[in-house]
């Protein structure tokens, strides 16, 4: 497999982790634990691949119709992660993006996010975007809002790109989704228009980088026409 082969930017929708603790007898908090340790073996994978930005699909706008526990115990789990990412970002050169509305998310998390995105500004090797209250539609809708209260009547589609909460951030080349579900759940909708997308039966606590080598070797064996012949 050669380097100008592997995509750029990989999206992942993180699908499984209450199935994996069902499975188990477990609360589905304990899935959401698992999830968390197999969000660190695939960056170390990605890392290793070349990948230059991954998104991971972290929390939906819709997530919040989940039981006040449940979503309670994401948060705890988040901040955690937060305080470990921070540290292992500096450490291994990576960065941290985040894409989503801020309204809602506790002000502890937030301002994790906002001393990790600092942080790591300048660290150069992979950007990971962390999706969090993301919802595609409420994106591109916040991009149209800016643009009118800018005065814009006659909107382009450069415009619109131009305006999403990472306008830096590449169409990612393939999408992931696990657990065997078979669709996008209001994921990077204005992003996708030309991805190559992978479904995978594996429950993101069992996914890791064996998994995403899969994805990205079968990714390679395409070609992509974007329209064309």
């Amino acid at each position: 497999m050669q380097q100008n082969q592997i995509p750029t930017h990989i999206a992942i929708i993180m699908d499984g982790n209450g199935r994996w603790a069902k499975s188990r007898h477990l609360p589905r908090l304990a899935g959401h634990r698992e999830g968390a340790k197999a969000v660190e073996r695939t960056l170390k994978g990605a890392q290793k691949m070349g990948i230059k930005f991954i998104t991971l699909y972290a929390f939906s706008t819709e997530n919040w119709s989940r039981p006040k526990e449940e979503i309670d115990g994401l948060m705890t789990l988040l901040s955690h992660v937060l305080d470990n990412y921070s540290q292992q970002a500096i450490q291994q050169n990576m960065r941290l993006w985040v894409s989503g509305s801020r309204e809602g998310l506790p002000p502890s998390i937030l301002e994790k996010i906002d001393r990790t995105v600092k942080a790591t500004a300048g660290n150069t090797g992979l950007t990971v975007n962390l999706a969090l209250n993301y919802g595609a539609r409420q994106e591109i809708t916040h991009a149209v809002n800016l643009l009118l209260a800018e005065g814009k009547t006659n909107i382009s589609s450069q415009d619109i790109s131009a305006h999403l909460y990472q306008p830096e951030l590449p169409d990612p080349e393939l999408i992931i989704r696990t657990s065997g579900e078979e669709r996008l759940s209001n994921f990077l909708l204005w992003q996708s228009a030309y991805s190559e997308f992978y479904f995978t039966p594996v429950l993101w606590p069992d996914f890791d980088e064996t998994e995403l080598q899969k994805a990205v070797t079968e990714y390679c064996q395409r070609t992509r026409r974007f329209g064309g012949v």
